[in-house]
């Protein structure tokens, strides 16, 4: 059964390509977090799915309840996000 993409997940299955996996891509207030979660790394499309889900909700959780200034995410709350993604 093939795995459909889901807001903010992507699934990327191109025979052509080398990856295979889900990315994740997010964006508020003017900023965009992207991440790749690769089938070998986390062993196989349903581990690489849930890793990307839960890095997608606390992503979420994190944007979504920060402070804005002038409507733009602050730069703590980008570099905060973005280690988030790094650490997933």
């Amino acid at each position: 059964m093939a795995m459909k993409s889901k807001r903010n997940l992507t699934r990327f299955t191109y025979k052509t390509t080398a990856f295979q996996g889900w990315r994740l891509c997010l964006s508020r207030a003017g900023s965009t977090f992207t991440k790749y979660f690769s089938d070998k790394k986390y062993g196989g499309s349903k581990k690489s799915l849930a890793a990307a889900e839960k890095a997608l909700a606390a992503l979420r959780k994190l944007v979504d309840n920060s402070r804005r200034v002038n409507g733009k995410l602050s730069q703590a709350t980008i570099r905060k996000a973005e280690k988030l993604l790094k650490d997933a």
